[in-house]
């Protein structure tokens, strides 16, 4: 499951995204699954 402000980058081509909602499954760019580059904040919700 991703969390707001978790940052993911792409292994393949470097794209990087900040998650703005959470979510369940996975991030996928360029057919991989994208790695945790940082695990962001909570917001105590």
């Amino acid at each position: 499951m991703t969390q707001m402000g978790e940052k993911y980058k792409c292994n393949i081509c470097g794209n990087e995204v900040v998650v703005a909602h959470t979510g369940g499954g996975t991030l996928v760019c360029c057919g991989e699954d994208m790695s945790v580059i940082d695990k962001g904040y909570t917001c105590g919700k």
